[in-house]
C-alpha cells in the first residue's frame, strides 16, 4: 500500500512552507495539483521535479478511482491546493473519504492555512469558533445565514473580494449593523491589511475602496444575554 499526504502550500508569501513539506514534494511519485500552472511555479521555485496530475473540483469525482488504484499498488501521492491546507475550502475530503474506506494511510502535514492568523489576528474571541468557508452564491445562502443567527461563537468566513460588499450587505441584515467584524486580506503577502470595526463602518470603507485580493472575515457571535458569558 502507498500513502497519501496532503501538504499545506503557503497563502502567500512562499518562505512559509516547510522544510518537511518541501522533502514530501520531492520523494513523493505523484503530487495532484488543485492547478498545475500555479503549482508549477511553486515546485520550480524550490527546484522540485515530481510529476504533476490535476485534482480539482471539476474532475475528483472522476478521477478518485484511478488514484485509489495507484495507491494500493504502493505510490507515494501528496495532495495540493493553490494556496493553504487542502480539503479547508478546497478539494481534499472526497479523496481522503475514499483512502480511508480503503485502508490506505493518510497523512496531513502541519502548516499554512488562512483562517488561522486571520482569526489570531481579529481581536474577537478565538477560544470557540465555528468555520462556515464560502457561502453559497445563490441557493441555501439565506437559509445559511438564517442559520447562524443565534450563534454565539466566532464565525469565519471566506470571501472572493467582487462578493465582499453584498455579503457585508447580507450581513447587516442577518446580524445588524453593529456586529464586530475583522476583514483580513492578501495575507502573508506584502500588503497584508486587517481592518476591524462594526459591519456598518466595513461596509461603508469597502463601498468607497476597491476590494482588492482574498478575503478572510472574522465575525463576532451574538452577545449572551445572560450576565458574564460575554461572547
Amino acid at each position: 500500500m502507498g500513502k497519501l499526504y496532503l501538504v499545506p502550500t503557503p497563502i502567500g508569501n512562499l518562505q512559509d512552507i516547510t522544510l518537511r513539506a518541501l522533502q514530501v514534494l520531492k520523494e513523493v511519485d505523484l503530487i495532484l495539483a488543485e492547478d498545475t500552472r500555479t503549482s508549477h511555479k511553486l515546485l520550480q521555485h524550490f527546484s522540485i521535479s515530481t510529476p504533476m496530475l490535476a485534482h480539482h473540483k471539476f474532475n475528483e469525482h472522476q478521477s478518485i478511482e484511478g488514484l485509489i488504484l495507484k495507491l494500493k499498488e504502493g505510490k507515494q501521492l501528496a495532495l495540493i491546493s493553490d494556496a493553504g491546507t487542502p480539503a479547508i475550502a478546497d478539494p481534499g475530503f472526497l479523496l481522503v473519504r475514499a483512502c480511508v474506506a480503503a485502508d490506505i494511510a493518510v497523512e496531513t502535514l502541519p502548516g499554512a492555512t488562512a483562517f488561522v492568523p486571520a482569526l489570531v489576528n481579529s481581536g474577537l474571541p478565538n477560544d470557540r469558533f465555528v468555520f462556515e468557508g464560502f457561502l453559497p452564491d445563490k441557493k441555501g445562502r439565506q437559509t445559511r445565514l438564517q442559520n447562524l443567527v443565534e450563534e454565539t461563537k466566532t464565525m469565519i468566513f471566506y470571501v472572493s473580494p467582487h462578493k465582499i460588499v453584498k455579503t457585508l450587505e447580507d450581513f447587516i441584515s442577518f446580524f445588524g449593523a453593529d456586529r464586530r467584524v475583522s476583514i483580513s486580506r492578501e495575507l502573508s503577502k506584502i500588503h497584508e491589511e486587517t481592518l476591524r470595526g462594526s459591519l456598518a463602518e466595513l461596509l461603508a470603507h469597502f463601498q468607497k475602496q476597491q476590494p482588492k485580493g482574498e478575503f478572510v472575515l472574522i465575525l463576532a457571535g451574538k452577545e449572551s444575554k445572560q450576565k458574564g458569558e460575554g461572547l
